[in-house]
């Protein structure tokens, strides 16, 4: 699904982001992006969506005819219309590919009924908690049943009740199949529970420290939080994540 050699990106202003990052992603993939502040895991995802260029390497996409249609993006805030009702936020890529109302509507809906939002249709963004505005975002994603969705911490600013749950519906939703997940997170312990890999970056400009197998039992339930397994998955990572700092 994505395969980068070598790619680095050096901002106008000389700040080096990326440096000599090689990085493959298989299709069906839950991948995670772990490192701290300023190591360019954003940065990255913005690339792989189209929306900046790497300044040196290589960046493919197993994405037939390009990005269109077949991309998701997840941004760290929800960036809702507050003038448009929770089913028009959702339709909003497909009205802009062209659709019919009619048909983006019912895909909307159908959308919404996916994250759990069924019976919203109509409500403003206002009257929607920060959790119910995320899910109204994942939905406006799927909504053009992509095969890539990219996710940028859009977990972060929830309360940590909102967000487990919501890390469990995004699994759920990765587990239907056909999707192929590349998300970023501050979080070793979000990290572990909702990916199959992990990938560790070091600081700026940022390279690939560690790429981590996360070998747990499926499905991925609420128990396996506690879990001896988890806990040694989340321990693993850590030290991954300090050596990477200290590097």
């Amino acid at each position: 699904m994505l395969r980068l050699r070598g790619v680095g990106k050096r901002f106008r202003n000389g700040t080096e982001a990326l440096a000599g990052l090689d990085l493959e992603v298989e299709a069906g993939e839950f991948v995670s992006l772990l490192g701290p502040s300023g190591c360019g895991k954003s940065t990255l995802l913005r690339m792989v969506a189209g929306l900046d260029a790497p300044t040196s390497g290589t960046l493919e996409r197993g994405l037939a005819g390009g990005a269109t249609g077949q991309l998701g993006f997840v941004f760290q805030d929800a960036t809702l219309m507050p003038w448009a009702t929770t089913l028009d936020n959702a339709a909003l890529p497909l009205r802009l590919a062209g659709l019919a109302a009619p048909n983006a509507r019912a895909r909307a809906r159908d959308a919404l009924r996916r994250v759990g939002l069924q019976g919203f249709e109509g409500a403003w963004p206002r009257e929607l908690s920060g959790g119910m505005r995320m899910r109204v975002s994942l939905a406006r994603a799927l909504v053009t049943e992509p095969r890539l969705l990219l996710l940028d911490e859009p977990f972060a600013a929830l309360d940590e009740i909102t967000r487990l749950r919501l890390n469990e519906d995004l699994r759920a939703l990765w587990a239907e199949g056909g999707l192929t997940v590349l998300f970023v997170t501050h979080s070793v312990f979000e990290s572990a529970w909702l990916s199959n890999r992990v990938v560790v970056l070091r600081p700026r400009p940022g390279r690939l420290h560690a790429d981590v197998p996360i070998a747990l039992p499926e499905p991925r339930t609420p128990e396996l939080r506690t879990s001896a397994g988890y806990n040694a998955a989340c321990r693993a990572l850590s030290a991954h994540l300090s050596e990477a700092m200290a590097a």
